[in-house]
This record gives structure tokens, C-alpha cells and sequence, in this order.
């Protein structure tokens, strides 16, 4: 792998070194050495306009937000909103979307999502004057290109990061020792778990014709948890990286699979993002719409995850997946008063089996929808959703996904199920407080487990968003 990224050698050596050096720097400086460091660790990916990129951002949302704090009319406060806002999305349009519509060549543009939105969050909390601006340049250059969160999130706000990233640093060996343990537990979701999975996955979704039946189901439940744990993983090994630096960032994930409806799902995965097309799309169009009231939110929905969709890159497969989502929850607004009555007629209000049932089905539906985002065209999605429940004569263990393949999956998947909570909440704590011999021999058992079961990878799906 020659460029750096949180399962790379190169990452592997360039953080031990960085934070050597930070604790080695004054206070006053270290903002200095962590942006330095940002910046080399997206230049380190190889592809020369993405620093200036973001470089560009930052100026703009710096100087937009500056402008706005301090414009004295309501008027010129949203003009100086919708500038930096408009600046921000042309960049996005520009790179993301307009070679793809005008049949270009697509350029790589990992992370420019992430950032974009979260300059836009940092301008929309000005205007409604939850936030104030920051004034320092490099202090805000930091917040927006802190690397740990550049390249997948979580989305930040401002308010949340820049006060941690600017104060005096103190050591706390229980923060960094969680860190670690955190970063180690992200690596064995990574290459162990998602990158396995992939095996069957790409084989499967790769060529669908061949399949029929069972395969195609199994690769569709597989990507749903090589996508969770390629994504999670991610998101612990940003969280391990910034708590060694004492910055605490946005939990992402919350067993999003075991939710017991679609926006309860929502409310689990990729919690940064859902917060932000909730605050920022959402609302907007509801209060927009609501003298329609009951279709005017069910209509917002809808528009919002289309607009996900869209987010996501410029697919029809995107664009469906978002539908998808947005019709199930304009769905449950209908559905939600009648809910707790037809649980009542039908006597099942306080069974145990109910709240089963609903995470079976919130599954199965969230998976339906992955079919459309994971399926190379539309017509592949839709030969798979016809071939479904056909019989199959295809071998299971195909592509290079073996028997002992399976059985690693089939071991590791139910202590997904098991920890209901974050891996920094259910297991750091317990684990870090347990006696010398015992943690050791978890770290030991972590680390072995990694090395033996590793398997080769690559980039992280949501790279390329």
C-alpha cells in the first residue's frame, strides 16, 4: 500500500513519530506541528490538488465567517452565509460531481465531502449564532484538517473541537492507553473482519450473473457487515489517534444493526452525518413545508435522503439507496400513530419476541436498500432482487473465500451482536481497569489475533465519499 492511510506500514510509522515530537513541543506550537502534520498526512496521499483544496476551503469559510460575524444587518449576514456556502458547494460540484455528469474522468476527491460539510455547519451555527467565530487562522485551518477525522469523519462541529485542540496539553496515560486500545480494536475490524468478508462480497457482487439463491443473499448480509466494520473500524482508529492527543471525537457508530426501525438505524450510523442532514436538511424543509404538516414531513424525508443519496456520488444506485431510506421513513410517519395499536389488538405490546421481530425486519429492509449501493448498475440490483429466493447449484466457497473464511465471520459477527454499546464505552473502560495479567493477555490476544487472521485489504469503502 503506497500511500497512508489508518492500516498502512507508513501510517504505522509516521504517528509514533508525530507524537514523539508533540510531546516533545510547547504548547504554543503544538497547533502548529498537528496541522503541519494534517497537511502531510493528506498530501501523503498522493494526489497533488487535494491540499490545495482544502487549503481553499479554509480560506474561504475563515473569511466568509468573519464576514458574517461581523456584518451588522440581517441582510448582509446571509449574503456573506450564502457566499461561503455557495463557494464551498461550487468546489464540491466542481470536483465531485461535474466530471462525472459531463462523462470525464473522475478525480479523487477523498475527503472533500467531510470537510465541505463541515465548513458549512461552521457558517450555518454562526449565522444562527450558536457559535462565535474563530478568530486565529491556523487554530481554524486545524479544526477543519485535524487529520484523524479529514479523510471519513466524523463531522465536527466547531465548538466541539477547536477549545480541545487549542488548550494546554497534559499527558493523561488512561486517555492514551484507551487510545490505543481503541486503534488496535478498529485494526481487527478492519483487516480482519471487513477485509475478509470482501472475499465473498467482490466475488459475488463482482459478476451476479453466475449466482443464484442463497449467495446472493449471503454476499448482501456480508456487505452490510463488511460495510459496518470497514466504516467502524475507521472511525475507532480516528478516535484512538485524536484521544492521544486528548480530543475526545464523535462517537460514529452505535450497533446501528440491532436498532428496531429504519430511524433508529439512523439515529446509529454515521451519527455525525445523520446530525448534520437532520440540522441542516431536514428542519429547513420541514419548516419550510409544515402547513402541509403530516405530508410536509414525510416529504422532507424523502427530499433529505435523496439528497444523502446524491451526497454519496453520482450513481443512480446512490439515488435509489436514498429513496429507499426516505420512503420507509415517510412510511413510519403514517405508520407511527397506528404502531402502538396494532401492537395492543394484536396482544404482543410487551413480548419479548416483538422487539426480535422488528430488528429482523429494520435489517432486512436497511439490507434490501444496500443492494442498491453496493451493485455495480442498477440492472445488477435488479437482478439480484429477482434472484433472491431462486434455487442455487453455485459452491458458497468461491473467490477465494474459504471454509475457515466462514468460520472466522461466523465467530466474529456474534460478538457484534453482544456489544450493544461502543467499543469505548462497553470495553475500553472494563478492560483498562482489569489486573495486569489479564489486560496483558487481552492486548496480547488482540495483537495475535490481528497478525494470524489479517487479511489483505486495501482502501477504506467510505474513501470515497
Amino acid at each position: 500500500m503506497d500511500v497512508m492511510t489508518f492500516n498502512s506500514i507508513t501510517y504505522f510509522l509516521f504517528f509514533p513519530l508525530l507524537f514523539v515530537l508533540f510531546q516533545a513541543c510547547r504548547d504554543r506550537w503544538r497547533w502548529a506541528l498537528l496541522l503541519a502534520a494534517s497537511f502531510g498526512f493528506y498530501g501523503a496521499l498522493k494526489v497533488p490538488w487535494l491540499p490545495a483544496v482544502l487549503a481553499l476551503v479554509i480560506l474561504i469559510t475563515y473569511v466568509t465567517g468573519r464576514g458574517l460575524w461581523a456584518c451588522g444587518t440581517e441582510r448582509g449576514k446571509r449574503l456573506w452565509f450564502w457566499t461561503g456556502v455557495g463557494a464551498n458547494l461550487l468546489i464540491l460540484l466542481l470536483l465531485k460531481y461535474l466530471p462525472a455528469v459531463a462523462g470525464m474522468q473522475t478525480l479523487v476527491t477523498i475527503g472533500v465531502s467531510y470537510y465541505v460539510f463541515q465548513a458549512i455547519s461552521y457558517l450555518a451555527d454562526i449565522l444562527l449564532e450558536i457559535a462565535e467565530p474563530e478568530h486565529h487562522l491556523g487554530h481554524f485551518a486545524l479544526y477543519l484538517s485535524f487529520f484523524p477525522k479529514l479523510l471519513q469523519g466524523p463531522i465536527e462541529r466547531a465548538g466541539h473541537v477547536i477549545l480541545k485542540l487549542t488548550k494546554p496539553y497534559v499527558f493523561v496515560s488512561n486517555m492514551a492507553r484507551s487510545g490505543m486500545l481503541i486503534f488496535a480494536w478498529g485494526l481487527f475490524k478492519k483487516v480482519v473482519v471487513a477485509d475478509r468478508l470482501a472475499l465473498f462480497v467482490n466475488a459475488v457482487y463482482g459478476d451476479v450473473h453466475v449466482y443464484t439463491g442463497l449467495p446472493l443473499v449471503l454476499a448482501t448480509w456480508f456487505y452490510a457487515f463488511q460495510l459496518y466494520f470497514d466504516f467502524s473500524g475507521y472511525t475507532d482508529m480516528a478516535l484512538g489517534s485524536a484521544r492521544l492527543f486528548n480530543i475526545n471525537l464523535t462517537q460514529n457508530f452505535n450497533s446501528p444493526y440491532l436498532a428496531t426501525s429504519v430511524a433508529e438505524f439512523w439515529r446509529r450510523w454515521h451519527i455525525s452525518f445523520s446530525r448534520w442532514i437532520l440540522d441542516y436538511i431536514f428542519k429547513p424543509l420541514q419548516m419550510a413545508w409544515r402547513d402541509w404538516r403530516t405530508a410536509g414531513t414525510a416529504a422532507s424525508l424523502v427530499v433529505t435522503f435523496l439528497a444523502s443519496g446524491i451526497w454519496h456520488g453520482v450513481s443512480w444506485g446512490f439515488v435509489v439507496w436514498g429513496g429507499l431510506h426516505g420512503v420507509y421513513l415517510a412510511t413510519s410517519v403514517y405508520y407511527r400513530p397506528w404502531q402502538k395499536k396494532i401492537h395492543k389488538a394484536l396482544g404482543i405490546t410487551k413480548s419479548p419476541l416483538l422487539k426480535v421481530w422488528q430488528t429482523v425486519v429494520t435489517f432486512n429492509l436497511v439490507c434490501f436498500a444496500w443492494i442498491f449501493f453496493r451493485a455495480n448498475s442498477l440492472s445488477d440490483a435488479f437482478y439480484i432482487i429477482g434472484n433472491l429466493f431462486r434455487t442455487s447449484n453455485t459452491p458458497l466457497w468461491s473467490g477465494g473465500f474459504s471454509k475457515f473464511d466462514t468460520l472466522v465471520i461466523a465467530g466474529i459477527i456474534p460478538v457484534y451482536l453482544l456489544l450493544n454499546t461502543p467499543i469505548s464505552q462497553k470495553i475500553s473502560s472494563p478492560v483498562l481497569s482489569a489486573p495486569m495479567p489479564l489486560r496483558w493477555s487481552l492486548y496480547l490476544l488482540l495483537a495475535a489475533g490481528i497478525c494470524i487472521l489479517y487479511e489483505q485489504g486495501g482502501y477504506f469503502l467510505y474513501s470515497g465519499f
